[in-house]
């Protein structure tokens, strides 16, 4: 009787796709359209004062409504999938650096809001998959910028302005800097948070972003 509960319950809340909405596979994301993301190339996306961006894959389609999902819609669930899609083209590029991670911060009363961090939740999974540490402490947003896809490059560039601050006291010492956050368009958010940490003379940093949207 336990057995059959058991595996009633197992049918009842099957989990499903959540982009084909299919439950054979019991998960979130299925194979079919995991791979159907597109894969950028192991070259760096933007180069901005001697610190390659890269970018893993193109915000479209798939990728679009896992990055959705996970931002707006409270699956917390997918952030497994981004960090996964980003920690396999992480590999692949070989580097040899020893990181700690830096998710994107967002201004405390957006964080409030949304109730969490997506790329924190991002950033948990993909250091639990490379091995490398994260840090959520060295940055902080102290502006309350307006959405970035809503402005061009000149007033994003002057949105970001004065929009982070650095507390060097918590830098992990012998570990260079990993930036990572979901989106890239024009590199304005990873051009203010460079330019803020080597104020604090802090050098040795890649960025790295889930898709780039052109």
């Amino acid at each position: 009787m336990k057995k059959f509960l058991i595996s009633l319950l197992d049918l009842i809340y099957k989990k499903r796709c959540y982009f084909c909405k299919k439950s054979y596979e019991n998960s979130f994301m299925c194979s079919n359209c995991y791979n159907s993301l597109n894969k950028n190339s192991l070259q760096a996306k933007m180069i901005y004062n001697n610190v390659n961006i890269f970018c893993a894959g193109k915000y479209e389609k798939t990728m679009q409504k896992l990055i959705r999902g996970i931002k707006y819609h409270k699956q917390k669930e997918l952030a497994f999938y981004q960090a996964k899609f980003m920690s396999e083209y992480y590999k692949n590029l070989k580097l040899t650096n020893n990181y700690q991670v830096i998710p994107v911060p967002l201004f405390s009363k957006r964080q409030k809001h949304r109730g969490y961090n997506h790329m924190e939740l991002v950033a948990e999974e993909f250091c639990k998959m490379t091995g490398l540490k994260l840090n959520t402490k060295l940055i902080k947003r102290i502006k309350d910028t307006k959405p970035q896809y809503k402005l061009n490059k000149k007033e994003r560039i002057e949105n970001l302005k004065d929009a982070f601050i650095v507390n060097k006291s918590e830098l992990f010492p012998n570990l260079d800097v990993l930036i990572i956050d979901d989106i890239f368009t024009t590199g304005s958010t990873f051009e203010s948070m460079i330019t803020e940490l080597n104020k604090n003379g802090i050098h040795n940093i890649t960025c790295f972003a889930a898709a780039t949207a052109n």
